[in-house]
């Protein structure tokens, strides 16, 4: 019985002993691991995921770091791919772990895992490092994408060509930027919304790059491009490019990502220019913008933040004086202007402040209980020492207007100097936000966004109602003009074309699938118009200039007045989310 005993004890030790030197065997380096590119597969998805493997590779990345992505990215060395370009040949590998720096040669063993497109390993088991090893060299890609992205997942690659930045909505939150080989433009400016649309812009979603940060951290101090900080001096603007892009392919929160390793090399290719100048005819000069919610508190310096501008009176002051800077630089005689604080207009209202900041000659159209019952309206301002009004101002409180939306503003002026009368018609129509939409409001998969129908409604109201409208028998035309919310080429824009009303900034400079100079507005990472000067036939042959000033749209947001950086002096660049649109109209 004591033998047996015994025995059973000894064969019980021999097992145990085994245990270690087989753990052993499975992490020695250079013994049989799996090949990173079996693991990846030459689907979108790892043909492996839920097995345990072990792999050897290069650590070229260490993202472990504070704010990091817990983990590291490990790449086949080079003499060891499978030479098969639809696969990849690195692992993102989830773990805090601290083995392996870049340059080290890591043994890994863990559980295969799709995370959100992303293939990695977690559960790590071991990590044994092998000594250090030259890095892979990164491989040569272009954009449109020489090769699938899939096939380069996690690997060291250097784009071969110069990239343009065309949105840096998130550069303040998550410090990124989206780069792509040109600027893009919105496909819904040069085609009529369908199919051909939704087309342009896939492709133009698959022509993009995020230049991150390496950290996912939320909003990043200090920022992270361009090179040595943001600065209202110092901006990055829609349209620069960056070159020398090298570092690690990532894919994260549904973009493909470069994780640099070094520095990239920023150069200005859309720099900061000033107004358009004023012709030497005798002219008019009429300037749209929306002005991103300009509300005052209560105009004493209290009642911050305001419930849809400014947080705070420091906010405030900054966003004023930015406008008053941008307002007045291309010296107009008439303002035409959206998402003016609804407050009446009273001396403390947020129109008396905005008109008293632009000079004594500077007055307010006023239209007192019919401005409706949005929180914010269109307005319009002239210099009574250059313009006269003729007739009294008047809104369209009827239709879509009588119990929600902003009644559109209708005022004549006439030069003092003399010359003909003109009609200016100032309009914001309904955004494309899908808030609370249904049915026909909702997205048509057109191309168009939400509350088209509405949209389309609303124009249609304005159009019946101009006949009713007072004219002096000088009246020279009408132009329609404000914040329409409708690319050039979508249905609101047919509503007005159709009734003989020409966007003249389209008509003097249009738009095509290469080159869109003017336009008023930048979203995700597409430009085009969302506002207009809208003339009339009569009208038409009067236009001396009709342009933008890519004042806003191009500038990140993280300059605008809500945003983390301070302005040292008073400026009007970034003071809106909209470029205004500036036109001439000749006496």
């Amino acid at each position: 019985m004591i033998d047996s005993t015994r025995n059973l004890l000894s064969c019980s030790l021999l097992t145990l002993l085994a245990l270690p030197m087989a753990g052993a065997a499975a992490s020695s380096c250079g013994q049989s691991a799996t090949p990173i590119a079996r693991i990846q597969g030459s689907g979108h998805q790892s043909p492996m995921a839920g097995q345990t493997v072990t792999v050897e590779g290069i650590v070229t990345r260490d993202a472990r770091g504070p704010g990091g992505f817990q983990g590291i990215y490990l790449q086949q060395a080079d003499h060891q791919t499978d030479n098969d370009p639809r696969t990849s040949e690195a692992l993102f590998v989830y773990t805090q772990r601290s083995a392996g720096t870049p340059g080290e040669r890591l043994r890994v063993t863990g559980q295969v895992k799709e995370y959100h497109g992303l293939t990695e390993l977690v559960g790590i088991q071991t990590m044994t490092v092998c000594g250090r090893e030259a890095l892979p060299e990164p491989a040569p890609v272009w954009l449109p994408w020489s090769a699938p992205p899939e096939s380069l997942e996690n690997m060291r690659v250097r784009f071969e060509q110069p990239l343009t930045v065309i949105d840096s909505y998130n550069l303040s939150l998550y410090g990124e930027l989206t780069l792509a080989p040109t600027d893009q433009i919105r496909a819904t400016e040069y085609l009529a919304p369908g199919t051909a649309a939704l087309k342009a812009s896939e492709r133009n979603r698959n022509r993009r790059i995020v230049l991150d940060d390496g950290r996912r951290q939320r909003d990043p101090r200090p920022l992270p491009w361009p090179p040595g900080g943001l600065s209202p001096a110092q901006t990055v603007r829609a349209g620069d490019r960056v070159s020398g892009l090298i570092g690690t392919l990532d894919f994260r929160f549904g973009d493909w990502r470069l994780q640099p390793e070094s520095t990239p090399v920023f150069a200005p290719a859309n720099p900061r220019q000033p107004p358009p100048s004023r012709p030497t005819e005798p002219h008019i000069r009429l300037l749209t913008m929306n002005l991103a919610n300009y509300f005052n508190g209560n105009g004493q310096g209290l009642d911050f933040p305001t419930t849809r501008g400014a947080r705070t009176q420091l906010q405030y002051r900054d966003q004023h004086e930015r406008l008053v800077a941008a307002l007045q630089a291309p010296d107009p005689d008439i303002l035409a202007l959206s998402e003016m604080e609804n407050d009446g207009y009273g001396p403390e209202s947020s129109v008396a402040d905005l008109a008293r900041a632009l000079g004594p000659a500077w007055r307010v159209v006023a239209t007192p209980d019919a401005d409706g019952s949005d929180e914010i309206r269109t307005t319009l301002l002239y210099r009574e020492d250059r313009i006269d009004t003729v007739g009294i101002p008047t809104r369209l409180t009827s239709g879509p207007f009588q119990h929600r939306g902003r009644p559109p503003l209708s005022q004549t002026f006439r030069p003092r100097q003399g010359g003909a009368a003109v009609r200016i018609v100032t309009v914001h129509l309904k955004s494309k936000s899908c808030r609370n939409a249904v049915g026909a409001d909702r997205a048509q998969n057109d191309g168009e966004g939400c509350y088209t129908r509405r949209r389309v409604h609303a124009a249609e109201a304005v159009l019946d109602w101009l006949p009713s409208l007072s004219a002096p028998p000088d009246l020279a035309g009408t132009v329609i003009t404000g914040d329409l919310n409708a690319y050039a080429r979508e249905t609101p824009l047919d509503v007005f074309r159709e009734a003989g009303f020409t966007s003249m900034v389209h008509h003097l400079q249009p738009c095509t699938p290469e080159s869109c100079r003017h336009y008023t507005y930048r979203y995700k990472g597409e430009k085009g118009s969302l506002d207009y000067a809208l003339a009339s036939d009569s009208l038409k042959p009067r236009i001396l200039t009709a342009a933008t000033w890519l004042l806003n749209a191009d500038e990140p947001r993280a300059l605008d007045y809500r945003g983390p950086v301070e302005a040292a002096q008073t400026s009007p660049w970034r003071s809106s989310d909209h470029n205004p649109v500036i036109t001439d109209i000749r006496h």
